[in-house]
């Protein structure tokens, strides 16, 4: 498998790692099958955390005594150095080993939060005391949304790695501003949901072969993301032998999709996205723009989406996704020159006055 350098952390990894949020659905022998199997085929990353409920204990019972063989990745919520220290401690019995590759602040998504743990006392704080004491070898962060924190913990230089959400779905911002920012500053990138966290995953039995795979779209949207130069290391979350034998196969025969290929691959989601998951979900293909109003139809749909699924605490994020929109729905003037463009089949002019009337009503309550 290909191996590129994690930024400016000495590690080289494999363009798959083992993500293994997944593993507390299983049990702790095929979690073990998994994880070893993964090894012996050449990945040498796996990414976990504090709060994957039992994933850390079932990798340190499964691959603990292999412990040269990978780097291993986790994370922690804490906001405050004490807490943050405990639950490292937790991490470091839990894996069964006496240091952390790459230590993660996890989802610093929002200002407060990106405050709270550079403060005095604070979690990162806690985290450059236990790199000096041996138990942290990198400090990195995840950050899932707000890409004015992303952009800010770039510009710190406090971290090594930066781990975002990037995939078919959802590339806008981060592949083109966020990512080449990261590359710039000689950060490590780590990419989570690259299968926009299972929704370009089609039912076994409706799965088809196709660009490099047994599924095309799966195929696809990792060599998507692959294929940015920007991208160190993507981490699809894992929970059977198969899907490591798949991954680890694409991985070993990756190369960049062609424009045939890219496009096959936007037709194929199209078809999914109205055969079987999300509907009338925007695919952010970018296929509407121009629009010769000017209207930012991906990003109006995108914090639509944002606001209908986020949980009530993170609202925020999707209201100022709005706020950002620069040319809204009520430039629209259903020309509907964007219907025939759109691969999703989406009644664009409808969902933008859906759209506005939902951010209306959200500001009314």
């Amino acid at each position: 498998m290909e191996k590129r350098p994690l930024g400016r952390t000495g590690l080289q990894v494999g363009i798959i790692g083992f993500g293994a949020i997944k593993l507390p659905g299983i049990s702790e022998q095929e979690a073990s099958d998994c994880l070893n199997l993964a090894l012996d085929q050449g990945i040498n990353y796996i990414d976990t955390a504090r709060n994957y409920r039992d994933s850390e204990e079932k990798i340190g019972k499964a691959v603990a005594h292999r412990r040269d063989e990978y780097a291993i990745a986790t994370k922690s919520s804490a906001r405050d150095g004490d807490a943050m220290t405990e639950q490292l401690n937790t991490s470091l019995r839990n894996l069964r080993t006496d240091r952390i590759d790459v230590f993660q602040l996890h989802t610093v998504s929002t200002r407060d939060i990106w405050e709270q743990v550079r403060a005095p006392g604070g979690a990162y704080e806690a985290a450059l005391r236990a790199r000096e004491q041996g138990k942290v070898l990198h400090i990195g962060v995840t950050i899932h949304r707000e890409l004015q924190v992303m952009a800010e913990a770039i510009e710190s230089g406090l971290f090594e790695t930066i781990m975002l959400c990037y995939n078919a779905l959802d590339s806008e911002n981060v592949g083109t501003e966020i990512l080449p920012m990261a590359r710039a500053a000689g950060m490590g990138t780590i990419i989570m949901k690259p299968l926009s966290g299972g929704q370009l995953c089609r039912p076994l039995e409706q799965r088809t072969p196709g660009l490099g795979g047994p599924d095309a779209i799966i195929a696809g949207a990792l060599r998507f993301v692959l294929q940015n130069p920007n991208v160190d290391c993507a981490i699809p979350g894992m929970q059977s032998v198969r899907e490591v034998e798949e991954n680890v196969a694409l991985g070993e025969s990756f190369a960049p999709l062609s424009a045939e290929e890219h496009e096959e691959l936007i037709r194929l989601i199209g078809e999914f996205a109205g055969e079987y998951r999300y509907g009338q979900r925007c695919l952010r293909c970018g296929y509407c723009q121009p629009c010769p109003q000017g209207v930012q139809v991906p990003e109006v749909l995108r914090a639509g989406d944002m606001l209908r699924g986020y949980a009530e605490e993170l609202k925020h994020l999707a209201l100022d996704a709005w706020k950002a929109i620069t040319v809204g729905p009520e430039a629209c003037v259903k020309c509907e020159q964007c219907l025939d463009k759109c691969p999703a089949g989406i009644n664009i002019p409808e969902q933008l006055k859906s759209v506005q009337e939902l951010f209306k009503g959200y500001r009314e309550v």
